[in-house]
């Protein structure tokens, strides 16, 4: 769906931000350097606002459930906070609509206030009796990461051109993953030491430094604009839709939806993966947390580099392929396999996250970016959220191994739907071709982005 056309039911499955940048995408090659990235100052300045920002969110949405567990000594109520987390997946085709309605960076500006407001409501928490008031500021502050996440992927996507979203995405990947390894700690240690109360005025902060950075941000935003034609269902799914239909974005989304959400079942696993399978103590978790995540942090850096020689075709595939792989290497009774696997999960989940991402953003209108952006996160987090509750509900009956090993086989049959396809059955300019090592893309870049973290 080109950017101004109608909303129809089925909207037009190549089509790029322009019809002649679709027709001369750059090559798969064709893919600058972290280094290319940083020359360019709003990007720079787009990045320090996203080291603040996410300083904020890692102290606070760990730190909030360590908090919950000492206000109510329950494992439940806890984990209910991770739930308030992920519930706001499910707006959002309408947050993806808020992000495409509106010019971007005003948005993430009164965004990123509005979130340093609410989250001092927890100020007003002293016993579990308002333990209802930290899910709903949860809930709230959540649903405004996912407005941050949809209005900066079209941001992103009016800042750089195409072949130098790759290493951005990576760069901003990177910084994520790097403070949700820094961050808890530093949280964690500032409720032991000062209370949750310090924490809270931290992430505020963090969030007042993030909107007065982004309120200096210079870039020509596209014009978000409506389309007339589409009632509020089209205008609300038509982020859905324009995945669903692309012919590149489809099948990469498939792929994503079935590997990534399966992973869902490890969230239950890896408690008896450590317990059962390696004898350690369940803080041992932590060390496997902590490896994958330095390890998705060279993911990020690494990533533009796969892409500019492979293609983004290949990144997905490979990255979905290690990731079975390491999914496999949890049901076996070995600390230095187990290690082996989080260090696989921390490269194969990143280079597949960020080689979508860039595809997504290249092949998404400026119009509906926000929307194509929103609708990612939701069907990759809510067949994540769908997986967990399975496993949770099998894991007394059912041996965890045999979870596991279902979990990688659902990962590599994600691959099946980007498998090369014969020629003769391809639309030239699209298909494996177009995504393929030093071939044409089909769109004004071929690399995914969406936003990390995406993730």
């Amino acid at each position: 769906m080109a950017a101004g056309s109608t909303g129809s039911e089925h909207p037009a499955p190549a089509a790029g931000p322009t019809a002649a940048k679709a027709a001369q995408g750059p090559e798969a090659k064709d893919v600058g350097t972290n280094r290319d990235a940083l020359r360019v100052p709003a990007f720079r300045r787009l990045t320090l606002a996203w080291v603040f920002t996410n300083f904020g969110n890692s102290a606070l949405f760990l730190t909030a459930a360590i908090w919950v567990k000492q206000l109510t000594g329950s494992d439940a109520a806890a984990g209910l906070v991770f739930v308030a987390l992920g519930l706001p997946a499910l707006l959002a085709p309408l947050i993806g609509q808020l992000a495409d309605r509106f010019r971007r960076k005003p948005l993430l500006v009164i965004n990123n206030f509005c979130s340093a407001t609410v989250v001092l409501v927890l100020l007003c928490v002293q016993t579990s009796a308002h333990l209802w008031l930290v899910y709903l500021v949860i809930f709230t502050y959540a649903t405004s990461n996912y407005v941050t996440t949809a209005a900066q992927s079209g941001l992103l996507r009016d800042m750089l051109t195409d072949r130098l979203l790759a290493p951005a995405n990576g760069l901003l990947s990177s910084v994520n993953q790097g403070l949700r390894i820094i961050s808890p700690l530093i949280g964690a240690g500032m409720l032991t030491l000062w209370g949750m109360q310090a924490v809270v005025l931290l992430t505020s902060l963090c969030f007042i430094v993030t909107a007065l950075i982004l309120m200096t941000l210079k870039v020509h935003e596209s014009d978000p604009g409506a389309n007339a034609e589409e009632n509020f269902w089209q205008s609300t799914t038509a982020g859905l839709r324009f995945l669903a239909h692309h012919q590149l974005l489809a099948p990469a989304m498939l792929c994503l939806s079935i590997a990534i959400g399966a992973t869902g079942i490890l969230n239950v696993t890896i408690f008896a993966t450590v317990e059962q399978g390696l004898g350690m103590p369940p803080e041992f978790l932590s060390v496997l947390v902590s490896v994958q995540g330095a390890m998705a942090i060279a993911g990020g850096f690494t990533a533009s580099i796969l892409i500019r020689k492979f293609g983004i075709r290949t990144v997905i595939i490979l990255g979905v392929t290690l990731l079975a792989a390491a999914v496999l290497a949890s049901a076996v009774p070995s600390v230095p396999v187990v290690l082996t696997g989080s260090v696989l999960t921390g490269l194969g989940v990143t280079w597949t996250v960020i080689a979508f991402i860039t595809l997504r953003q290249t092949e998404s209108p400026a119009r509906l970016q926000g929307r194509t952006s929103a609708a990612t996160s939701m069907l990759i987090n809510v067949p994540q959220v769908g997986a967990n509750m399975i496993a949770a509900a099998l894991i007394s009956s059912i041996d965890y191994r045999a979870l596991i090993i279902t979990t990688s086989v659902v990962c590599l049959a994600g691959t099946l739907p980007l498998l090369p396809r014969r020629a003769s059955a391809q639309t030239p300019g699209t298909g494996n071709h177009a995504i393929g090592p030093g071939a044409r893309a089909a769109g004004p870049g071929d690399h995914p982005g969406g936003g990390p973290g995406q993730h």
